[in-house]
């Protein structure tokens, strides 16, 4: 049977992808017999409309000329359903950014621009170099975007046919240019389509979270550490309430007046006290909730937040302004300035600017449903090249995790005395370091990856399949890198072929299946041997989180758990989609005053006024100096709509403790917000005119440092970051079912 009447009788591969496939084969076979001059001039003379046949026939001999890589029908498939707006799940190794070029050169030959969507700026400069010379040969330009470079080179790649960035990168030049008080100073042309690697990361572990510029000046650090000497001392039950799971803390009757004691402020709850009252609070968390090499690690004097999906550093990631100036009181490192939020936007709402996305990922199949209800992306599974043999073992389950930590170190050391590589995948920095001691101390060499070292990581992991390595790695860092049997290069790759290939060891089950089939998934690329297993213990947070201390049923869990995660997703995203729409009207509106020639100042102005001003500093003035003010209050007015919203999102958890509905009280309020930002940038801008002076046809307003924006800076925060509005949320709907049923 051939390979393709395999796929099929598999259910694999459907009757179109079928058909393409065979004639997409048929024309690389009359392809390839092509010169590279003809070659070349039948990729650079391909039509608009030409079909799909054709464009990726063409990609594959050119792949095979310039690259020597000669692609794999299974990754034909997978550019195929790219092609189709779809995420294509391919399985480690299987060459997926290879995959991506010809769904990318299909879109790119619509002359409006493809954004290719990496995990980080390495990748995207690798595969940016690494494709460009197929690129080059159907005539299309590619540039990358990496965090340090500046304005004009970040517009060059941009006006490129193809644009390699990280997600977060692009997302940042959106909101400068969203702040742009000039035309030279926009970056971005309009948005078309993106091809997202690693799309399960960025749609789904990072969509969530906001991307920030801010601007303005530094807050009170001396209340910071005030507030932390009171805090530090402070004993749960007596001081403070904690629910862990829930991750909720809370002053206690005791504890406010231990605050209100040692400042001497009075009542917290006295108006001129609610900054103390809300520093206070963000001590507490940081002091109570979250935990120094497990959330964060302090590195270079400098507080870094850790990836819970990905166990590595998070690059440029805050949480909001009080809770982060609380951590580096606590840790005793300088404040970073956190200043005023001036615009936001988080990934999810900027994969909805694109006409069109897809991507692709080893896991997305367990995460079909959110893909397609979040952003209506019908997953595509394609077969590996090679038949999968990996051994994937039954896990171990152990009484507490001292008793399974002790079995883990044993079996590491039983393994590694026939010399298999091994790598192991654990939940925390804080898990990691406690595993090396372990290995320390049975004299076993084993390299570390985590969120302190992750500058080294490609190295590290580049070398996790040599005869005898031991890698000791947070989660999935390091993704993106292939492990090679044998090492880098892979010297010993029979050997590590006959002791049964890379020994893949988890230490505890994540929340979501994809996670650990990530981890799985670093063994048994194209068809090589290797083996998973994962060590657990009935006081992991996920079994205790959900009750569960006898025979665990581990799947059963994770998928309750994915179900919960997703309804909460989901009713978070009902909260941002009316900000969202407002955020693209504004925006819109911004983009009217600062380029069209049509837009004028007539509009914000009674016609009285409007007629004075023409007449005292004439018309071309007028309209210069009306466009540069509307720029600056509607980019206030915003500042303080985004305030406004962030105070009432961070109060609206309240209402379903009185029985009220949250999301209807949030979307009420924040009609009421913006309808006021509506309502102020009229009033204040005729305001400003009416308290202008006018001198010799020059408009001099009398808040002049209005106009200058000022110094900004981009990071990313995390909104919730303790869950709190999800579980009230969640708690809110269970207490809701238990009354109805």
């Amino acid at each position: 049977m051939s390979f393709r009447n395999l796929l099929r009788h598999l259910g694999l591969v459907d009757r179109e992808s079928e058909d393409q496939l065979r004639a997409i084969a048929r024309r690389r076979q009359e392809l390839s017999g092509l010169p590279d001059d003809r070659l070349k001039s039948a990729a650079k003379d391909l039509h608009r409309d030409a079909d799909v046949i054709e464009t990726f026939a063409l990609a594959a001999v050119i792949a095979a000329r310039v690259l020597g890589l000669q692609m794999f029908d299974v990754q034909i498939l997978g550019a195929l359903a790219m092609h189709r707006g779809q995420i294509a799940e391919m399985q480690t190794g299987e060459g997926k950014t290879l995959a991506a070029v010809p769904a990318a050169i299909w879109y790119a030959r619509q002359g409006r621009g493809v954004h290719v969507l990496t995990a980080n700026d390495y990748l995207a400069r690798r595969d940016a170099a690494w494709m460009r010379g197929i690129y080059d040969w159907f005539g299309l330009s590619v540039g990358h975007i990496s965090q340090d470079m500046p304005a004009a080179d970040r517009r060059a790649a941009y006006r490129c046919d193809l644009t390699y960035a990280t997600a977060n990168e692009v997302g940042f030049d959106y909101l400068r240019d969203g702040l742009a008080r000039r035309t030279d100073e926009l970056v971005q042309r309009e948005f078309a389509f993106a091809v997202i690697d690693e799309a399960d990361s960025i749609l789904l572990d990072e969509a969530r979270i906001p991307l920030v510029i801010a601007g303005g000046v530094a807050e009170d650090s001396a209340l910071a550490y005030r507030i932390d000497s009171v805090v530090a001392g402070m004993q749960p039950h007596l001081h403070y309430s904690l629910d862990e799971f829930a991750r909720n803390v809370q002053l206690t009757d005791a504890g406010i007046e231990r605050v209100e004691a040692s400042l001497g402020c009075g009542s917290l709850f006295d108006e001129p006290n609610l900054r103390i009252l809300t520093a206070a609070q963000d001590a507490l968390h940081a002091h109570a909730l979250l935990r120094r090499d497990v959330d964060y690690v302090v590195k270079k004097g400098s507080i870094e937040l850790v990836d819970e999906f990905k166990g590595r550093i998070a690059q440029n990631r805050r949480w909001p302004a009080g809770l982060h100036s609380a951590v580096e009181a606590k840790e005793g490192v300088r404040l970073k300035t956190q200043g005023r939020i001036l615009g936001s936007i988080t990934v999810q709402g900027l994969a909805g600017m694109y006409d069109r996305i897809c991507g692709m990922t080893g896991t997305a199949a367990t995460q079909a449903e959110e893909f397609w209800k979040v952003y209506k992306l019908p997953v595509k599974t394609i077969p590996t090249n090679r038949p999968v043999i990996r051994q994937d073992l039954p896990d171990v389950v152990y009484a507490d995790k001292e008793a399974r930590n002790e079995a883990l170190a044993e079996e590491i050391r039983r393994v590694h005395e026939t010399g298999r590589p091994i790598l192991v995948g654990t939940a925390s920095v804080e898990e990691s370091e406690a595993l090396s001691r372990r290995l320390q101390m049975a004299g076993i060499a084993h390299a570390v990856l985590n969120a302190r070292n992750d500058e080294t990581e490609a190295a590290i992991i580049a070398q996790a399949g040599a005869l005898g390595a031991v890698t000791v790695s947070t989660n999935m860092a390091g993704r993106g890198t292939d492990i090679l049997l044998g090492g880098n290069p892979p010297k010993d790759r029979d050997k590590v072929v006959d002791l049964g290939g890379l020994y893949v060891i988890g230490t505890t089950r994540h929340e979501a299946r994809r996670i650990d089939n990530q981890l799985r998934g670093r063994a048994g690329r194209q068809g090589d041997p290797g083996t998973s297993r994962f060590f657990i213990s009935l006081d992991d947070d996920l079994l205790v989180r959900f009750g569960i201390r006898e025979n665990p049923d581990i799947d059963s869990v994770q998928r309750t758990a994915e179900g919960q995660n997703l309804e909460i997703r989901q009713t978070l995203w009902k909260y941002d989609c009316t900000v969202e729409d407002h955020r693209r009207e504004v925006y819109n509106l911004r983009r009217e005053i600062l380029l069209s020639p049509g837009w004028s100042l007539r509009s914000m102005l009674p016609e009285e006024q409007y007629c004075e001003l023409i007449q005292a500093a004439g018309e071309h003035a007028l309209e210069t100096a009306g466009r540069q003010l509307a720029l600056a209050i509607v980019d206030d007015l915003w500042a303080d709509y985004l305030a406004n919203v962030a105070e009432l999102r961070g109060g609206i958890h309240w209402v379903s403790w009185t029985g009220g509905d949250p999301l209807h009280r949030f979307l009420t309020g924040e009609q009421a917000i913006y309808a006021d930002f509506h309502d102020c940038l009229k009033e204040e801008i005729a305001d400003a005119f009416r308290t202008a002076e006018v001198d010799k046809g020059e408009i001099h307003f009398r808040n002049a440092e209005r106009m200058e924006r000022g110094a900004t800076w981009t990071y990313v925060t995390t909104d919730q970051p303790f869950g709190t509005l999800a579980e009230r949320i969640k708690k809110g709907i269970q207490r809701r079912l238990s009354k109805t049923y």
